[in-house]
């Protein structure tokens, strides 16, 4: 947990009053708004502290445990299947079945819990939205709130957005997709929110307010007498599941709702947790609805991994594709392991966005698209990611074109072939070469996704596809791996040092970028601050676990407590 000095907070004095109605050891660090205030009840915010009170200490136990992984890995062990639960992964057990609210899921979109947005994604004719409070939304106090008050209003069926610019209303069509939630990592806090006297969890905030208010609409409207529908991001180990499914028996019970009615699907976008898939579901057999291919973050992971292993290096982010055979095992294994055990195996995200002035390059991408999606359906896989609603359409004409009216793939695609997958298979060394492009693109992505999300923006369109905060931390580790071991640049026939030259590529790519955005929008941004903040991470001597536990400081505004000039 980061303690109070990480924020600069200083103690309040005894004449302030505070204009939110709070439970019993909890402290609103955040702006008043009467709108947040019908989120931020004291029931409601009763709820969230009895979670983080019941599983505070089982937190705090499983990111040591993530410290101590680390320290074996950075000493040259490498992650494996673990023998002490092999009777786990051998045994014939099933999760619960698949609700049948949610038994076709074969295009799904993602993005923030934004207004429009989530109009727009409801509408888009995928059959799931995922409404993002975590690598797609930039946590700001004003994001995170404003976001329950939308997720709210949709599931109420009650949102609008008025566009004044564009002299349009947007609401909600008749049939409209299944909502999912995906609420933050274990390891983000949130510092807005203090409990008994240190921040609370983010996790356990986005998850408890969302649940507390929406559970029993939800249920009557959109689950079919299940739900709410959640996604769970950057497990490690099953024992980090065990603490979420712990969490959905304490709501469930709170709310008077019959056990598993809450279900949830595990990213799998760590090297560790993919030793440990069947496992992880175990945990959550009463509440599972399947595993989902995070395969950005995943190679992210494999870097962090073996961050400590210079035989381990990247080639360019661009070749790591799901082609390379680590890449391609890792969903092979998943989709054997989540019909094995009767739930969905879900792939991964279609980035590209619709390129509007240029349709040869349009077509291309769409090929891309179109290719990748194939591979997908025909490996086994019952649905996919799409970031853009241009993109829906053709996904959803691939998925349907192999599957037909079937809902998935869960009885009819068993992958037996992928029991042979071993260790190695999962952690074969990826092929191919480093290049100064591939330098001088993740110093441009990365400051540009880090300036916008200190600026509100999480989710990011650069260069014709939509980047968030995993392909933002590949970015990041990569070059801090190739700074790192004094990597050579070996694909473009240059043969110079990462070292060597790295300090004038960001100022180069610094101009580069002042001349796409233009000068105006360039002064205004945060770039120089995300320059510094990136290149620090770049070249710091022990690499950070997470870009945004560093920058999420920037963004942390604690107001004063004497709020009677706005009652």
């Amino acid at each position: 947990m980061i303690g109070l000095g990480s924020y600069g907070y200083t103690a309040p004095s005894s004449k302030k009053i505070n204009a939110y109605d709070v439970p019993q050891g909890v402290d609103i660090r955040g702006r008043f708004d009467e709108e947040f205030g019908k989120i931020l009840t004291k029931d409601a915010l009763q709820f969230v502290a009895d979670l983080q009170r019941e599983f505070r200490n089982h937190i705090k136990y499983a990111m040591e445990c993530r410290k101590e992984a680390k320290r074996r890995y950075n000493e040259g062990a490498l992650p494996g299947f673990d023998p002490a639960t092999r009777y786990i992964r051998e045994g014939k057990w099933t999760c619960a079945p698949v609700p049948p609210a949610v038994a076709d899921r074969r295009v799904e979109i993602t993005g923030p819990v934004e207004r429009k947005m989530i109009i727009n994604a409801l509408n888009s004719g995928a059959k799931v939205f995922m409404a993002d409070f975590e690598d797609a939304l930039s946590p700001s106090w004003e994001n995170l709130m404003r976001g329950q008050i939308n997720l709210k209003d949709a599931v109420e069926g009650t949102i609008t957005f008025n566009d004044k610019a564009r002299n349009r209303v947007y609401k909600l069509n008749n049939e409209i997709a299944k909502l999912f939630v995906r609420p933050r990592g274990w390891h983000l806090p949130e510092a807005h929110i203090f409990i008994d006297g240190e921040p609370a969890t983010g996790c356990l905030v986005d998850f408890g307010l969302y649940f507390y208010h929406n559970y029993a609409t939800f249920r009557n409207t959109q689950g079919q007498g299940f739900g709410p529908f959640f996604y769970l991001p950057k497990m490690e180990t099953s024992r980090e599941a065990k603490i979420w499914n712990s969490v959905f028996e304490k709501a469930e019970k709170m709310a008077g709702i019959e056990k598993g009615s809450i279900r949830a699907t595990v990213l799998i976008e760590t090297l560790p947790a993919v030793f440990q898939m069947d496992e992880i579901l175990y945990e959550l057999r009463d509440h599972s609805v399947g595993l989902n291919c995070g395969r950005w973050d995943y190679i992210f992971s494999y870097v962090k991994t073996f961050q400590g292993h210079p035989d381990r290096l990247l080639p360019d982010r661009g070749q790591v594709g799901m082609t390379q055979h680590f890449m391609r095992s890792y969903s092979d294994l998943l989709i054997r392991t989540c019909h094995r055990r009767g739930v969905h195996a879900m792939g991964g995200m279609a980035a590209q966005i619709p390129i509007r002035d240029d349709p040869t390059a349009n077509e291309a991408a769409f090929e891309l698209v179109r290719k990748d999606k194939q591979r997908e359906v025909k490996a086994g896989h019952d649905g996919t990611w799409a970031a853009h609603p241009g993109l829906i359409k053709t996904c959803m004409e691939v998925f349907t074109n192999t599957m037909g009216n079937t809902p998935n793939q869960i009885e009819t695609v068993k992958r037996d072939d992928a029991s042979n997958l071993t260790e190695d298979d999962l952690l074969q060394r990826p092929r191919g070469v480093r290049t100064m492009e591939g330098l001088r693109l993740n110093t441009r992505v990365g400051i540009q996704y880090l300036a916008a999300w200190l600026t509100g923006s999480g989710s990011v369109p650069l260069y014709n596809l939509m980047e968030d905060a995993a392909t933002a931390e590949i970015s990041r580790v990569q070059i801090w791996q190739w700074l790192k071991y004094g990597v050579e640049l070996d694909g473009d026939g240059l043969g110079v040092r990462v070292n060597h030259v790295f300090g004038r590529v960001v100022e180069e790519e610094m101009a580069r970028i002042e001349r796409e955005v233009g000068k105006e929008k360039f002064k205004k941004g945060m770039y120089k601050e995300a320059c510094k903040i990136f290149t620090r991470q770049c070249t710091a001597t022990t690499l950070d676990d997470f870009l945004t536990l560093d920058a999420y400081n920037y963004i942390v505004i604690h107001h004063p407590k004497d709020f009677s000039s706005k009652l």
